[in-house]
């Protein structure tokens, strides 16, 4: 199977000239011997030499709240303490319930520092589901940040198996789950320290520099946003969960403390460009869009309201971490669609395969594999792991651990990669192939369409039924006739969903802010 990746000293569009896994020069960091690149320090060594060096510099904005490294570090040693004063083995996990705030980042320091794995899921799910995957880490212990009460969580009936930990987990993440239980992710602590080293280098992350952090904590994005700059001694300018969707508060605290690097889901884009008028964020030089598509309108307008800012299309899973960069020409950025996923960061390895693992050489359409320096060995639960994580498909035994992503994606002759959609996307209606994320495209193209989901439901006649919900622009009176109309000028019968809903409000969210493809079907 053909692989793809840099070249010693091969740069990723929009980096530094660096070597491939090079360390960072500012998060601090281990002597090494005379002619090789020095190792990053481990996250919470290098926040604490932050700490140590420069107790008064800034590390959190929060609301009218500004944290420095010194207070910060003392918040920690507090949890640090509390940690200590508990019964828990070596090696033991704790459970996290844990909102967005320097209390919450106060506790996750300290799990890092006492080298104590932890499992961070998101708060909103539901007590049950929450209650499940603490008993699956093994977690008996659940902390919320002090001064915070933990919520009480059901009693399982049967208790799980405590799993073994791999030496040097840190982070427990887990993937996207609005119904069925999420899978744990459990990231290795050099994992996350390369990861951060890669992001400093890409972005300068280091003092002086603010960066803004919009995703929730237990989003995989929050590992470039809060703990890469904590890392590399920069400033979290934290946008608290609960105004999210309030875009005159996205907007209030992105002109004044005038960030310089911000990732953030299309969504909180879209909010922004909709509601700026005449306002620029000209303070920010890095602008990155991950975790969803970003629809065309949404695209347009960034070079308008980021006139100074590098714009990067960043594509990975929770389970490999940040994989490609691609960065966008910003004199054709509407014309970008759809926007590359680019080219894979240093020492990312792909390879496409079509569904009987056929290796895909040079231009052409396949399922996208990775193996990446930061990804983890595989789920929590190794059962989950079949077809996901494995070897190559060809079976080469070089003994390198794949992810298989379930996204398909097409290679030009360029060598970048686009994405065409998922796996799971692609249904059979009526005995004709549709691309469940197509129609999602289509939708989107209509000029009083904010948002869209599409969803398909088993049905015994046609094979698949497909359901739809947009939300309209403010002041559209746009209906389900001309909708229906719109979709049939641009998709093939078939792909005409058979239920479409329009609405006012915003459409379901998951708990790491993308659109709830699940809550557009109707409830059993």
């Amino acid at each position: 199977m053909t692989t793809h990746s840099p070249a010693p000293g091969q740069t990723t569009a929009g980096t530094a000239p660096t070597a491939a896994g090079t360390a960072p020069t500012a998060a601090g960091t281990a002597p090494t011997a005379a002619g090789t690149a020095p190792a990053p320090l481990a996250l919470p060594d290098a926040f604490t030499a932050h700490a140590r060096t420069r107790p008064d510099a800034p590390a959190l904005l929060w609301h009218e709240r500004t944290v420095s490294y010194g207070e910060l570090a003392g918040l920690a040693e507090a949890e640090r303490r509390r940690l200590a004063d508990l019964d828990l083995a070596p090696g033991e996990p704790v459970g996290l319930l844990a909102v967005k705030s320097p209390e919450a980042i106060a506790l996750v320091l300290a799990c890092l520092t006492e080298r104590r794995p932890f499992l961070l899921p998101s708060p909103q799910l539901a007590p049950a589901l929450l209650a499940a995957l603490f008993a699956q880490a093994g977690a008996r212990r659940v902390l919320a940040p002090l001064g915070e009460k933990a919520p009480a969580l059901p009693v399982l009936a049967q208790a799980a198996p405590v799993p073994t930990l791999a030496a040097g987990t840190s982070f427990m993440l887990t993937t996207s789950g609005s119904t069925d239980l999420p899978k744990i992710v459990p990231l290795g602590q050099s994992a996350v320290d390369r990861f951060t080293a890669w992001a400093h280098d890409t972005f300068d992350l280091g003092p002086g520099r603010v960066v803004a952090n919009y995703a929730p904590l237990n989003f995989d994005l929050a590992l470039l946003d809060v703990w890469a700059t904590l890392a590399a001694g920069g400033t979290c300018l934290l946008i608290d969960p609960a105004h999210a969707l309030n875009a005159r508060h996205l907007l209030t605290r992105l002109t004044r403390h005038r960030p310089h690097v911000m990732q953030a889901v299309p969504l909180a884009w879209a909010l922004l460009a909709q509601s700026a008028g005449d306002t620029v964020l000209d303070s920010v030089e890095h602008a990155a869009f991950t975790g969803d598509a970003i629809d065309a309108r949404t695209l347009a307008a960034l070079p308008a309201l980021l006139p100074n800012a590098a714009l990067y299309n960043i594509y990975g899973c929770t389970e490999t971490n940040d994989s490609f960069l691609h960065r966008l020409d910003r004199l054709d950025a509407a014309a970008a669609l759809p926007v590359p996923i680019g080219t894979p960061l240093p020492g990312v390895r792909t390879l496409l395969a079509t569904g009987d693992g056929t290796p895909v050489h040079g231009p052409g359409s396949g399922e996208l594999y990775v193996s990446t320096p930061f990804q983890a060995a595989g789920y929590l639960d190794r059962s989950r792991d079949t077809g996901r994580f494995t070897t190559q498909p060809e079976g080469a035994g070089d003994g390198r651990r794949w992810f298989r992503t379930g996204d398909l994606v097409t290679r030009d002759e360029r060598g970048l990669l686009h994405l065409a959609g998922r796996r799971d996307f692609q249904v059979k209606v009526r005995g004709v192939a549709v691309n469940t994320a197509e129609v999602e495209r289509v939708l989107l193209t209509h000029p009083e369409v904010r948002e869209a989901a599409v969803a398909a439901e088993s049905d015994p006649l046609t094979g698949k039924r497909l359901h739809a919900a947009v939300q309209r622009t403010p002041g559209s009176a746009l209906n389900t006739l001309t909708l229906r109309e719109h979709l049939a000028r641009n998709l093939p019968r078939a792909a005409v969903p058979e239920k479409l809903a329009i609405h006012d409000e915003p459409l379901a969210k998951t708990p790491t802010g993308k659109v709830d493809r699940k809550a557009v079907l109707p409830t059993p």
